[in-house]
């Protein structure tokens, strides 16, 4: 089994800054994909940025220039820098790992981000 545990979330006013952290534990296999994807109240869960081990990145038009995710594979952690951040950053942000050759993908519990003045 794989365990995701997300940390990091809080409020912060517009303009500020925050950084989430998800450490994998369990039966994470290479080669992989990480993430992190966020659901706004009313909203579907959407993609925000992904990382591969080979540390190839993909990020959601709407946070590209203000969002930056990293990852240590040794940790099986995968981090989001997020700057800048706008009220419409405000969701529940969720990390993932999909196996890229196993039909199999995993979900943290979630981290609220709230981005308010």
């Amino acid at each position: 089994q794989v365990q995701l545990v997300e940390s990091g979330g809080g409020s912060v006013q517009p303009g500020g800054s925050l950084r989430l952290s998800c450490a994998g534990s369990g039966s994470i296999f290479s080669p992989n994909v990480m993430g992190w994807y966020r659901q706004a109240p009313g909203k579907q869960r959407e993609l925000v940025a992904t990382i591969t081990n080979d540390g190839f990145t993909n990020y959601a038009d709407s946070v590209k220039g203000r969002f930056t995710i990293s990852r240590v594979n040794a940790w099986n952690t995968v981090y989001l820098q997020m700057n800048s951040l706008k009220p419409e950053d405000t969701a529940v942000y969720y990390c993932n790992v999909r196996h890229v050759f196993i039909n199999s993908d995993y979900w943290g519990q979630g981290t609220q981000v709230t981005v308010s003045s």
